[in-house]
């Protein structure tokens, strides 16, 4: 309980979820599992976490999904395909040299670069269906309305160029930058 950080394995947030509102009978059970412990990110392939489980725990954390990237090609877009089933979730995939998360749309991004530990080679890709508008700042080479698709432009070995990357896009876009070695 005193731990800087709580991770679940993605079946463990379960029992995390239906066992310790019983250390506190008297209580509400949803305010145990929201303030007397709650995980910083759940790790694993998201197969045994239940479907009520996460979406309780999906407005107050992070996914983290360690080695999820780097193997089978059919399972590292199948983890892609994750990203876009939960695109309301903040799901992050990582590997040993980087990591990927989905942009949705539906916001402007605000990216605050760890640049002690992350970059500086990082991309923009759109997802699921071309980008007729994609505009950032922070990046060597800033996209400025600019169409990107497959078979087209796709903004790939780009640099940080700071702390803070902006992102607008009327396209879902994964966000790719690279981990330092540490």
């Amino acid at each position: 309980m005193h731990a800087r950080l709580h991770l679940c394995a993605d079946g463990g947030a379960n029992r995390l979820f239906d066992e310790m509102p019983l250390f506190f009978p008297n209580e509400n059970a949803s305010d145990v599992r929201r303030s007397r412990y709650k995980p910083d990110a759940i790790k694993g392939d998201m197969d045994s976490i239940r479907k009520d489980v996460l979406d309780f725990y999906k407005s107050i954390l992070c996914i983290l999904v360690a080695g999820a990237l780097g193997g089978r090609f059919d399972h590292e877009v199948g983890n892609l395909n994750v990203l876009c089933c939960f695109s309301s979730l903040r799901i992050v995939l990582l590997s040993n040299d980087s990591l990927i998360y989905l942009l949705p749309r539906t916001h402007r991004h605000e990216i605050h670069i760890e640049t002690s530990v992350e970059g500086p080679h990082c991309g923009l890709i759109p997802l699921g269906m071309p980008s007729r508008s994609t505009t950032t700042t922070g990046l060597q080479w800033n996209l400025d309305n600019t169409e990107m698709n497959f078979g087209g432009l796709v903004s790939t070995s780009n640099i940080v160029k700071g702390e803070k990357v902006t992102v607008q896009s009327d396209s879902d876009l994964l966000w790719t930058i690279s981990i330092k070695k540490l």
